[in-house]
């Protein structure tokens, strides 16, 4: 049974750091790549960073750019998702995405990821 499972999120303070995991059974992450996506309360979700499966090239959205670190440990079959400086607007539940691509960069679309964890609450708030 292929599963995502996200830990890691929690309450911080703005300027503050935390650092979400994406682990995977059933599967290894060798071939797939990894996004991770947000949704807020009334909000669509929203592609934040993925990470491509062959080259471990990344990708960013604007918004997180110059804070946020995507990284994957293949021997463990997890992915990170560093993330400094972080301000309210990043409070959100927090979701990994798993597409089964090879050599292609990774994308930020949702449509494209054909696995997903439950997700894992941020919440940046003093």
């Amino acid at each position: 049974q292929l599963q995502l499972v996200e830990s890691g999120g929690g309450l911080v303070q703005p300027g503050g750091s935390l650092r979400l995991s994406c682990a995977a059974s059933g599967f290894t992450l060798d071939y797939y790549a990894i996004g991770w996506f947000r949704q807020a309360p009334g909000k669509e979700r929203e592609g934040v960073s993925c990470i491509s499966s062959s080259s471990g090239s990344t990708n960013y959205a604007d918004s997180v750019k110059g804070r946020f670190t995507i990284s994957r440990d293949n021997a463990k079959n997890t992915v990170y998702l560093q993330m400094n400086s972080l301000k309210p607007e990043d409070t959100a539940v927090y979701y990994c995405a798993a597409e089964e691509v090879l050599f292609r960069l990774c994308v930020l679309s949702l449509y494209e990821y054909d696995y997903w964890g439950q997700g894992t609450q941020v919440t940046v708030s003093s």
